[in-house]
């Protein structure tokens, strides 16, 4: 056991994050010097002389795990989520490209290759979609409900009753209308629009409809540049669901078949079959649509370098034309971590494989990364990376990230980020995870955004 002591540095949790890149939770405690240490115990002190910045902690602290544990994690210090944003931030205090790569290399210790990966993605999304339009937002439309809830999920989904899912598409248009109303009134317009979840593809044909025709009537879609809908269960995908996903408006869908092997299928919680995926893909590609996502996971359990590398071999060949690879976390809300806290740490060394490998397959298939985020507790301290063929780029998926735009969130879980542009800050506002909570309080949660979003955008 590894008794940590952090000297005059009070968020020692920021300090925490990194630390669990290399030690087990079981393996290390962090303490404040006065307990005494028991036998075998070894003490870990930094920041010794009391004058470092936070940085210069981590970079203590990586420097010497990375001594007693032999791994040399490629992201250096950063355990941030948005690692292209920082590096917009950088190259707009400094101006200059070589400057922002010595940063990264010599204060946040990124290796070589993740330096090039994260400025040339700032450079390309930079050159696709620019400076976003004054008053222009993203809307994000949430559905919190799953046929199954998956080992690894940590999101807002639930499984309830048709009749559940009916009260709850009820207060859900109850918001749209109001907030396309307001954002109409205030001067701001839609420029990319997303229903994710959970799975709407949960909802029937006909509620499907009603939502999308609520949304055409509601916001301003005239300066609409994409429209995406998660279709993420094969299992809950018919004719009569992508007919009323294409009519709505939407020209992008999103089929998630996170493996393409059924003994995992089955270990996840997945209630479809990979014959079921291939059937969705030959569906889904009858109806037009400009672009059709899939994401895979890499490090699920019992799966080795094969499966994964089979996995996104079948889903290139299904015509996926926007890839995107995540490294499986292990959440605190997900059964996984239940069942075996450790998980991810065993994984590393095989989703770096299964990662590398992944990079080699795509690039010389023609697909390009274009955005990519991390998360806590991910497998081999990775990230997560959308791959695009040319022109199929999501710009909602830069936007969120760079987070220099506003997003309005509707439904149970969303979380609104108005976005004030004199001064680069972001405010959030929230509504209500728990679905039957939000339909009790759906006039609550369209004041919260009618005081703290709409009457701020009219002072603009």
């Amino acid at each position: 056991m590894y008794k940590i002591r952090i000297r005059n540095f009070e968020k020692k949790n920021l300090i925490d994050e990194l630390i669990q890149v290399f030690l087990r939770p079981s393996e290390y405690e962090i303490t404040d010097g006065t307990d005494d240490a028991a036998s075998g115990d070894e003490i870990l002190t930094f920041n010794g002389d009391g004058n470092l910045d936070r940085d210069g902690i981590k970079r203590e602290v990586y420097e010497k795990l990375s001594r007693i544990t032999g791994l040399k994690p490629e992201w250096g210090i950063l355990t941030g989520i948005r690692p292209v944003k920082l590096c917009s931030e950088l190259f707009d205090r400094t101006g200059n490209l070589d400057e922002v790569k010595r940063i990264f290399r010599e204060v946040y210790l990124l290796s070589e290759d993740k330096t090039e990966d994260v400025t040339k993605m700032y450079l390309y999304q930079k050159k696709f979609a620019g400076k976003a339009p004054d008053k222009s937002a993203c809307v994000y439309i949430g559905i919190p409900f799953c046929p199954t809830r998956c080992l690894y999920c940590s999101f807002a989904s639930n499984q309830v009753a048709d009749s559940e899912i009916a009260r709850y598409l009820t207060a859900l248009l109850k918001e749209v209308r109001r907030v396309g109303r307001r954002m109409k009134d205030t001067g701001m317009y839609t420029e990319s629009l997303y229903i994710g979840g959970g799975t709407p593809t949960t909802l029937s044909a006909e509620q499907l409809e009603s939502l999308m025709d609520e949304i055409r009537n509601s916001f301003d879609l005239s300066g609409l540049r994409e429209y995406t809908v998660e279709a993420g269960r094969p299992d809950t995908i018919t004719d009569e669901k992508l007919q009323a996903i294409r009519s709505g408006g939407a020209d992008r869908i999103s089929i998630n078949p996170q493996s393409m092997k059924k003994r995992t299928l089955e270990l996840i919680g997945r209630s479809h079959s990979p014959e079921d995926i291939v059937r969705a893909f030959e569906t889904a590609k009858s109806f037009g649509f400009k672009s059709i996502n899939a994401d895979i996971i890499a490090g699920l359990p019992e799966e080795d370098v094969t499966d994964f590398t089979d996995t996104l071999t079948q889903v290139m060949n299904l015509d996926a034309d926007n890839i995107t690879v995540h490294c499986l976390a292990v959440k605190r809300a997900s059964r996984l971590i239940e069942e075996d806290p450790d998980f991810h740490y065993r994984q590393g060394e095989t989703v770096g494989r299964m990662l590398a490998g992944s990079r080699r397959i795509l690039t010389e298939a023609g697909f390009r990364p274009y955005y990519l985020y991390r998360q806590k507790h991910m497998a081999g301290a990775g990230e997560n990376t959308g791959w695009c063929r040319p022109g199929t780029e999501g710009i909602y998926n830069m936007r969120i990230m760079d987070e220099h735009q506003s997003n309005i969130a509707l439904g149970a879980g969303g979380i609104s980020k108005i976005y004030y542009p004199a001064e680069n800050r972001l405010e959030r506002v929230a509504n209500v995870t728990n679905y039957e909570q939000y339909i009790d309080r759906i006039d609550e949660m369209i004041k919260r955004k009618e005081d703290n979003i709409f009457t701020e955008v009219e002072k603009w």
